[in-house]
């Protein structure tokens, strides 16, 4: 299978990519970067000028672009910089695809787990209707750039991410350098959810999700237990061999970060129901072992 993953060259991407290409798979990164290998193809994120044509190749595309939310501080400039990272490759890739001779059979579109918002009753899942804050509706906008693809014929798989633990990249070493710092504790209420997803089980995710024939439409890539920060934090704690005591009010880190702070005072706890449901099983399905895995 030849696949093109847009947005390739970050931890996500390059975990793919591993993982494909050890199943012999041929792999192809589009990246704004100088290209440094023949599999890296040099594009804009805007437009289909100089790269078009390789759609014609491929059996599979995945769509991982996106400025991460954890650039501060969110202006509003800012926050035209998270949408059109998503919006603008997105319809380059659609446009790709309509234009080209021999069109992929699949395409993986990725969006946030943020879609249900921030707060709410019971445990969102894949039918659970998109909110009306500005993270939930960013992943309206995401999802909505690709969708004409589907009337093109092609499979299109929606998966919704969680926070991606991994050891050295993403969020995951700030999220524990409280607790490293021995300041680890309760960020605001402690209440809110904490959504999360092993790297290994967000790359076998991906991987599942493309090449079963079903899967189709949204997915909900998160662990299956459900956790809040506090809970989250204690543990990340105790796997430190750190105490669990400074807590840091919600009224502060709102100061501090503005609006950004809602990553860590606000969340609303989801399941996997679908990806469930086709089959998937889970590597690191509970906490502490996410956490021995990455701690140890």
């Amino acid at each position: 299978m030849q696949v093109l993953i847009a947005g390739g060259s970050g931890f996500l991407g390059t975990a793919l990519r591993t993982s494909l290409v050890e199943d012999r798979h041929d792999v192809y990164i589009l990246t704004r970067r100088s290209s440094r290998h023949p599999s890296e193809i040099q594009w804009d994120g805007k437009t289909t000028d100089g790269w078009g044509h390789r759609m014609n190749d491929m059996d599979a595309v995945v769509n991982l672009t996106g400025f991460g939310l954890e650039h501060w501080p969110w202006t509003q400039k800012q926050k035209r910089k998270f949408v059109d990272s998503r919006v603008l490759p997105g319809l380059a890739l659609a446009s790709a695809i309509q234009n080209a001779s021999r069109r992929p059979r699949v395409f993986l579109q990725t969006s946030g787990i943020n879609r249900y918002g921030l707060r709410g009753e019971g445990l969102a899942d894949e039918s659970t209707p998109a909110a009306a804050d500005f993270l939930a509706q960013l992943t309206v906008e995401w999802e909505a750039a690709t969708k004409s693809v589907e009337e093109l014929g092609l499979r299109r798989v929606i998966a919704r991410n969680a926070v991606v633990l991994a050891r050295k990249d993403g969020l995951f070493p700030l999220m524990t350098l409280a607790a490293r710092l021995f300041f680890g504790g309760k960020l605001g209420r402690g209440t809110q959810a904490v959504p999360w997803i092993h790297i290994a089980d967000q790359t076998n995710a991906m991987r599942f999700l493309l090449e079963n024939e079903n899967a189709r439409g949204p997915f909900n890539l998160i662990a299956p237990e459900p956790t809040s920060s506090a809970e989250f934090m204690r543990a990340a704690a105790k796997a430190l061999q750190r105490p669990y005591w400074f807590h840091v009010p919600e009224s502060l880190l709102r100061l501090v970060l503005g609006e950004m702070s809602v990553l860590l005072t606000a969340g609303r706890f989801s399941r996997p129901k679908r990806l469930i449901e086709l089959g998937f099983q889970f590597r690191f399905g509970t906490l502490e072992d996410a956490l021995e895995d990455l701690l140890k």
